[in-house]
């Protein structure tokens, strides 16, 4: 087939698009940097003193500070302007996309009948998606994961892959290269478990197959296999992995529920999947996840830090997409005892680990191997 066009890279913005997007890009560090220092300033300055004097203490929670801070002027203007840029973010891609949709299912349709690198595309149109993602965009993304618009649609796909790179274009440390969260922990497991060779990875969740990718370059002997709910994201994935030369296998199933058999997978992981699902089908999917490990597999999932592990004005920052970004079980879902809810699930206590990873492709890979070598709770064994 020779060379095959990268759908990651198809798009052609013109002028005004290149520099509407990257208008976005630099609003957004500007929000969520100088602004948001700004508001922590007003907090520490005006907010704190006055509740200690009203309780004789300090909060405890974010819940507490969101409560005085919803009277504050500079949340609600900082609370806006990052709504509207959450917006423009999606907007700034979508007439490129919108312009070139053709192109991109072309070059889908034509990837799905050669699978040149040996990857697969299975779908199945009566999965059923999730409540939470049909009555909400989620991160107010238009047409949330499983939109389709046209016959083979690629459309959703697009717009998370090109949306996330205007998202993270103007924060240095969120720097995308492939997919960040893959690739840190793909290069996590090289380092803290070097004798560790999977035969057979699953991805959760894993929307435009970004951080699916890293996987098959780092465990080039693993059988990889990714799942998500939308037909469109698994299409550019599956599209964007042939032309990487990546044999990935792409289905359309839910999570709760994969109908793999059991003891079928060395690794499993997800990244940042978790804290988009209720309370409940955590529990269910911790438990399919516990079905088909195999014996002495691994798994791993990033996810946001609990609210017990940081300070109480920080939960207050980091749930803000609980209320305005259409993640309604953010929240709670930090604030769970998840090593609780593992064990629940089957796995045993004394082989669990909880640590953090550094960003790879923002770090030195000198600084990020010490960092991983140098924790005193890293566990060599597995199992």
């Amino acid at each position: 087939m020779g060379n095959i066009k990268n759908i990651a890279n198809m798009l052609k913005p013109n002028h005004d698009e290149i520099n509407r997007q990257k208008f976005v890009s630099i609003l957004r560090k500007k929000i969520l940097v100088d602004f948001a220092e700004d508001m922590k300033s007003v907090y520490k300055n005006k907010v704190e003193p006055k509740f200690n004097d009203l309780n004789s203490r300090l909060p405890i929670n974010g819940r507490e500070i969101r409560t005085h801070m919803l009277k504050e002027m500079i949340f609600k203007g900082w609370s806006s302007l990052r709504y509207n840029a959450q917006l423009m973010t999606w907007l700034s891609v979508k007439s490129c996309i919108e312009r070139d949709l053709s192109k991109m299912i072309e070059l889908s349709n034509k990837i799905q009948k050669l699978n040149p690198t040996g990857g697969s595309l299975s779908l199945d149109s009566n999965v059923k998606v999730p409540r939470e993602i049909t009555e909400l965009d989620i991160h107010l993304m238009p047409g949330c994961f499983h939109t389709e618009y046209t016959d083979h649609d690629v459309a959703q796909g697009a717009l998370y892959h090109y949306g996330t790179s205007v998202f993270s274009g103007g924060l240095q440390h969120r720097k995308l290269v492939k997919g960040s969260v893959g690739t840190s922990i793909a290069n996590f497991l090289k380092i803290a478990f070097p004798n560790f060779k999977p035969d057979k990875i699953l991805d959760i969740g894993c929307t435009a197959g970004a951080n699916t990718i890293p996987y098959g370059e780092i465990f080039s002997n693993a059988e990889i296999h990714g799942i998500d709910i939308g037909a469109s994201l698994l299409r550019f994935a599956h599209a964007r992995a042939e032309s990487e030369n990546i044999p990935i296998h792409f289905h359309q199933k839910n999570a709760l529920e994969t109908g793999f058999e059991s003891n079928t997978f060395d690794f499993i992981t997800s990244s940042f999947f978790f804290h988009e699902v209720s309370v409940k089908d955590t529990n269910k999917i911790l438990k399919e996840c516990y079905r088909l490990l195999k014996p002495g597999g691994l798994m791993l999932h990033m996810e946001l830090p609990p609210s017990n592990e940081t300070d109480p004005y920080y939960n207050f920052y980091l749930d803000w997409d609980a209320f305005y970004n259409n993640e309604p079980h953010y929240l709670k879902f930090r604030e769970l005892d998840f090593k609780l809810l593992v064990n629940q699930a089957g796995f045993e206590k004394n082989k669990l680990l909880f640590t953090r990873i550094p960003n790879f492709p923002s770090t030195s890979k000198e600084e990020f191997e010490n960092s991983i070598l140098n924790k005193s709770t890293l566990r060599r064994d597995h199992g």
